[in-house]
């Protein structure tokens, strides 16, 4: 989306018939009918109200609070499906503005009793909260236009998903807080309220026609690839990533030397224009950069160039023991939608024993990634949210190390597992959908899956895992890749007990390696070795992240199928 998600809420006109009530009885289209037409008692229109709001609300996972927003909506008789969505997304923003308030107050009247991690958290949430004004706003303007087509959906499933993801983010910043009982339980409820609202709201657009696309169901944010990146990177940027650092032409330089616009990236950073329409391409020369960067929401379009992994490196040490929550323990944090990164590695080096230290974490939809390296330990790779696309790259870390809820795809790429602190057991990917009408999940296509040379002497006194269910409806799929026997014949590791066992989706498919074998693999109700290739294009580039309609931009090789 550009700066158009920041602009006033808006509703839009009535461009979809009635008839887009597919699951309305004729009885309730009769009747609406005579209400539109006078011949119907006003008495009645209380009940009437009710009766099409749970014809809208039919399937949701929460269908009496969806009944008892819809049916207050007015004129509901004579709106069209998305513009019941839009109404109740409209109303939930507000919801999330209040939010919003009630964390300020927090501050400002407990300021003294807040402990830093406290008030670091409710930091986090407040940035979280204008994202998902953002993403309301993004949405809002896409149902809007005049298409009701499969590209339009999946966008408004996407921003939705994102949107839900960023209330339980906030929630996620209390859990090692002294006083997490207090500060938590204070906005807790208003934001389950806004998940549950934002739920609904995604149940209900499955309703509109070309929403249930058979091809794209599953994982529907990748289109077919061009060249080896999806079509939403356009030409002009496929050529910048495929061109070596010499011949492309630079909007800034960062430079250790001094020969460059700046010494460091983050000053580099805030002198890129906002709302770029363009690229921005700020070049990154060799050197070692201790920094952290926040790339923010206004800062889009923007791409850094390095002179290659291990060449280029960005690093920092932030991480939860020494005081700050996962979400802002990243060392590169990144916003600003269509962001792009070649050549660079990102690490946080704060160590094992320091629990979660994030060395870059996406919430840029439509990002791209092609040939750097993440390093870092528990929760290297924090794929927070939207639309991310992995090309060619190294991860390397212990626990979780690849974790999030966006819709993404690591394609070509090498996952190497650390050596733990001797309590720990690895774990590739913690996959934390929290809804089953969210979009999201991660797709590990091609790639190697092994261990790292500090683990390989000693991997027999390690177990390690390719993933396990951090929240309720994780989805994650291995296809086709290398798995080596550093990954334990079970392959799959319980979160806590019996918890998501049977709401996760965990695949594999034809993928080869000692590690690969399926005969002993966990039995649980939401496993299964995929045997369709059906079945599994659907976490494809093709269809998992719509790439055919934004990688093609970025000239990041890519393939849309499952080779």
């Amino acid at each position: 989306m550009d700066n158009t998600r920041r602009g006033n809420l808006i509703f839009f006109s009535n461009l979809f018939l009635f008839s887009s009530l597919g699951h309305a009885s004729a009885v309730v289209a009769g009747r609406t009918a005579a209400l539109q037409t006078g011949d119907i008692d006003p008495i009645h229109h209380g009940d009437l109200h009710e009766e099409i709001a749970r014809s809208h609300c039919e399937g949701t996972l929460y269908p009496e609070l969806c009944v008892s927003t819809v049916a207050a909506f007015p004129d509901l008789a004579s709106k069209s499906l998305p513009q019941v969505i839009a109404a109740a997304i409209n109303l939930t923003s507000g919801e999330v503005h209040a939010a919003d308030d009630n964390c300020t107050r927090l501050e400002q009247n407990w300021l003294k009793q807040l402990a830093p991690l406290d008030r670091r958290a409710l930091d986090d949430c407040r940035e979280l909260f204008q994202e998902t004004v953002d993403e309301f706003n993004g949405a809002l303007s896409d149902l809007s236009g005049t298409s009701s087509s499969s590209k339009h959906i999946h966008d408004l499933q996407t921003l939705l998903s994102g949107a839900m993801t960023n209330q339980y983010t906030c929630l996620d910043g209390f859990a090692y807080s002294e006083s997490n009982a207090t500060v938590r339980k204070r906005i807790e409820k208003r934001l389950v309220k806004i998940s549950q609202h934002v739920s609904n709201s995604l149940a209900m657009l499955k309703k509109i026609p070309g929403a249930n696309d058979t091809r794209s169901e599953v994982l529907p944010e990748y289109g077919r690839l061009r060249k080896g990146f999806p079509s939403w990177v356009s030409r002009k940027d496929r050529r910048l990533l495929q061109t070596s650092t010499g011949g492309i032409k630079y909007n800034l330089v960062v430079a250790k030397d001094g020969s460059g616009n700046f010494n460091n990236i983050a000053d580099a950073v805030a002198a890129a224009p906002n709302s770029n329409t363009a690229r921005f391409v700020i070049y990154i020369k060799a050197g070692t950069y201790f920094e952290n960067i926040e790339v923010d929401s206004e800062k889009t379009n923007l791409m850094f160039v390095g002179d290659g992994i291990g060449k280029t490196l960005v690093k920092g040490n932030r991480n939860v023991v020494d005081g700050w929550t996962t979400f802002r323990s990243a060392t590169v944090a990144v916003v600003g939608n269509g962001f792009i990164a070649k050549g660079i590695t990102f690490e946080n080096y704060a160590g094992p024993d320091k629990s979660q230290a994030v060395a870059f974490r996406s919430g840029s939809d439509l990002s791209v990634f092609y040939q750097c390296s993440f390093v870092a330990y528990q929760d290297t790779l924090y794929v927070h949210s939207l639309r991310q696309f992995y090309r060619e790259c190294n991860v390397y870390g212990t626990v979780d190390f690849i974790f999030g809820n966006a819709a993404v795809v690591f394609q070509d790429c090498n996952l190497y597992a650390r050596k733990p602190s001797s309590n720990q057991k690895n774990t590739f990917t913690a996959q934390g959908r929290e809804d089953p009408n969210q979009n999201t999940g991660i797709s590990v296509l091609n790639c190697k899956v092994t261990a790292a040379s500090d683990l390989i002497p000693v991997k027999s006194s390690f177990k390690t895992y390719l993933g396990r269910p951090w929240k309720q409806y994780s989805r994650t799929v291995f296809m086709k890749s290398n798995i080596d026997d550093v990954v334990d014949p079970a392959g799959w590791l319980e979160w806590d007990g019996s918890f998501a066992l049977s709401t996760l989706y965990y695949g594999e498919y034809l993928n080869r390696g000692n590690g690969s074998s399926t005969i002993k693999r966990v039995t649980w109700p939401g496993y299964r070795v995929i045997s369709s290739s059906t079945e599994a294009s659907k976490f494809t580039v093709g269809q998992f992240i719509q790439g055919t309609q934004w990688l093609d931009s970025t000239g990041v090789p890519y393939y849309a199928g499952l080779s």
